[in-house]
């Protein structure tokens, strides 16, 4: 399965980016560089599109019979909608409009939303890595050796 495969590309870039953004906003000075604000919003943006990639993998489990592809499917889509929720909760905060730039009044309080951000994040893409991505390829290959 190559969404399977572009999923798991995506997630390691996405975990790889956190861990380095984290590293950087600690010091409010790197806050402001053009690096750090550019590694952001790739960041957001990145996993924006990981999750409209994601949603592909649903049609595989709402039209299973099983109650358990059902629930796993409305679960990750539930998480789904409260992130995108949050993320776009946290650049309207932190983020000037139609810029690619920060504006952070409270280091503190930016490095602690950041922090959790990333942690729903990182949480999200073990979710996703144990539990949604081998109950989709399980279905995808039980329906292949049915047809």
């Amino acid at each position: 399965m190559t969404v399977i495969n572009d999923l798991h590309l995506q997630n390691h870039k996405l975990t790889e980016s956190s861990n380095v953004l984290l590293y950087l906003l600690k010091e409010r000075a790197m806050c402001d560089t053009e690096t750090s604000c550019e590694l952001l919003f790739d960041f957001i943006k990145n996993m924006n599109n990981h999750l409209v990639l994601v949603d592909s993998l649903y049609k595989d489990l709402l039209s299973d019979k099983s109650t358990t592809a059902n629930n796993t499917a409305r679960m990750f889509m539930s998480g789904e909608q409260e992130l995108k929720r949050i993320i776009a909760q946290y650049t309207k905060k932190w983020c000037k409009k139609n810029s690619n730039q920060l504006r952070i009044a409270d280091h503190e309080k930016f490095k602690q939303e950041t922090q959790d951000l990333f942690e729903m994040v990182l949480s999200r893409i073990q979710d996703e890595t144990e539990r949604l991505y081998p109950l989709v390829k399980d279905i995808v290959q039980a329906k292949q050796a049915a047809a």
